[in-house]
Formats: C-alpha cells, structure tokens, sequence
C-alpha cells in the first residue's frame, strides 16, 4: 500500500487555504465570524500559514450545544479559522483516500449524499425481499483515537501532517481516546475512514452484494433472513476490533414489501414516504419561525432558504399533495 509524504507544504500553502477559506464559508458569508474573518482576509490567513509553518498552530476552544431533532446530540462547532484547516486538510486528504472508499458509501462524498443512498437503498429493495439495517451505538464518541491515527497512517507517511490531525482529533477531548466531535468536516471525513475496513469486509468476505452506508447507518439486502442474521454476528465481531458496538434495539431484519425507514423516510420497492416525524418537525420549526418573525427576531430570507431546503428534501418522496397542503397553510 502506497503511503503518501511530503503532503504537509501543500496543506499550509497559501493558495489552498484560500481555497479552504472559500469552502468554510459557503452559505455563511454574511454571519459574523466568517465576515470578520474575511474583512482581514490576506492578513489573516498569512497568520494562519505561518502558525502552521512554524507549527505554532494551535485549535481554539468548542462551542458545544445540544440538539433535540431527530434524537438528542451534542454539536462541537469549532472556531472558524480553525474550520479552514478542516477544508485545508480534507482538500489534499480527500483524494488520497476516495479511491479506497467502495462504491455504496455516501456521506460527505462528491456526488453521493442522502438522496443518492435513498436511491440505492429502493433499487437494491426492489432486487430482494429482507434487509439487515444497522446503527453503530455513540458512533463518533466511541470513535478510538489510536485506531483511527493507525489508520491514516497507511496512507499518510508525512509527519508534519500526522502532528496536525493528532492535533486537531486531542484538542476536542484530554482523555486518551480523543473522542472526534460531531459538526467538523474532518470528523464526517476521518469516520468514513474508520468503517471503511467494514465496508470491504461486508462486501469481500462475507460476499454481500446489496449493502449501503451512510456515516454510521448501513443496511444488507438479501432473500435469505437467516444468512443476514450470520452476517449481523460476524459485523459484531469485526466492530468489536474497533471498540464499537452496534445499537441492538436498532438492528432488525426487515420485509422489504412493507417499507423500512431510512434516512428521514419510509422506503417501498415502488413509493417513497416522508417519515411522520419529520413532518411534524417541520411544522413546529414553521410555528417558531413565525413567532420569530412577529417579533423582528428572524428575517424573511432566512426562514424562505430553511423552507427550500424542507422542500427540496420533501421532493424525493411522494409528497406533492403533502408540500401543496403544507405550502398553502404558510402565512408570514
């Protein structure tokens, strides 16, 4: 295996943070730190390049808050400077390690995505009559820190750079598991690379043909219920060599016919059905965004972009009644 050096001057160069910098900052242009932050752009980034240069470089603290929608989880958002030695990293990262990723794994990937693992998810339904569906417990918390660096470093051969990820994966957390936080780009990258070993085991050794993952989601299709419990048992195994666990009460075999759910739907060999819940997600953001709004404390434009991105998802199922229902009872 072909382990990549000198990787780390591209990393700090100008030029690439630049283009990191313009990649940070897509659809948040105009709030306050990336405006700050683009007010003294050149100086800013020179800074930035001469602390990782130098590697005087050091990441700033997490804003950490909770989430309630779809299930509670913390967020670490970090600083956004730092969120440009994210960008910096995965651009010259990200085509190193593509080509080892298998076909049907579609988070954070050019050209995959949600709705294109919804789509394969239907085709590969429509090809057989049970799928396995999984979830990994505490995914990204239970990822372990000297698992994943030895990971990376099947590929990665440059120290300077091994200095930088190491950096950048302990200041999240003091332990000794350097617990990747959810909300980093680097982190959505690195965990793809954790299961990318089970990606290849599920397709190579256990000979699984119809499979799907997205992040910590992965599903098995076949027409035989008792071969997808044997590789249910054989994936324990295997996670269990990367101190993971699958969450039991979220691993079942389900009929294809009758419609799983996955990724925010309800999926049928032949239709598509927006999960209730997230209907009714929508309607209560609709219902504060309103209040909000009343009170001078959300703009317009804000609350039209959140309404496109419901709608843009909603299209992908079998709703066009549903989106003319919901659409004509908006009122601003």
């Amino acid at each position: 295996m072909r382990r990549h050096k000198s990787l780390y001057d591209r990393i700090a160069s100008f030029q690439n943070l630049l283009k990191a910098a313009k990649l940070a900052q897509r659809g948040k242009r105009f709030r306050d730190p990336p405006a700050r932050f683009n007010f003294r752009l050149e100086n800013e980034l020179w800074q930035l390049h001469r602390e990782l240069v130098d590697k005087r470089y050091d990441p700033g603290k997490y804003h950490n808050f909770k989430i309630y929608e779809p299930k509670e989880r913390i967020i670490s958002a970090a600083p956004y400077r730092d969120r440009i030695v994210h960008h910096a990293i995965h651009n010259v990262l990200e085509p190193i390690f593509e080509p080892t990723f298998i076909y049907d794994s579609y988070a954070t990937r050019k050209g995959k995505g949600t709705h294109a693992a919804i789509d394969r998810f239907q085709q590969f339904s429509r090809k057989n009559i049970y799928v396995l569906k999984c979830d990994v417990q505490k995914y990204f918390p239970s990822v372990d820190h000297s698992i994943l660096m030895g990971l990376i470093k099947r590929k990665v051969g440059c120290s300077s750079t091994i200095w930088l990820i190491d950096k950048i994966l302990s200041s999240h957390c003091n332990d000794d598991r350097g617990r990747m936080p959810i909300g980093n780009l680097t982190s959505q990258f690195f965990a793809n690379i954790y299961l990318n070993g089970m990606d290849h085991f599920i397709k190579e050794n256990l000979r699984c043909k119809y499979y799907v993952r997205y992040m910590d989601d992965f599903v098995i299709f076949h027409n035989d219920k008792q071969f997808l419990w044997h590789v249910k048992r054989e994936v324990e195994k295997y996670l269990g060599m990367l101190k993971l666990r699958l969450h039991d009460s979220k691993c079942r075999v389900f009929k294809t016919e009758n419609g799983v759910p996955f990724l925010g739907m309800l999926v049928f060999p032949d239709k598509r059905r927006l999960k209730r819940t997230s209907i009714v997600r929508f309607k209560r953001r609709l219902k504060k965004f309103q209040t909000l709004h009343k009170n001078n404390m959300l703009a317009l434009p804000h609350i039209i972009q959140s309404i496109r991105a419901w709608i843009g998802h909603a299209i992908h199922a079998n709703t066009a009644y549903l989106r003319k229902l919901v659409i004509e009872n908006i009122v601003f």
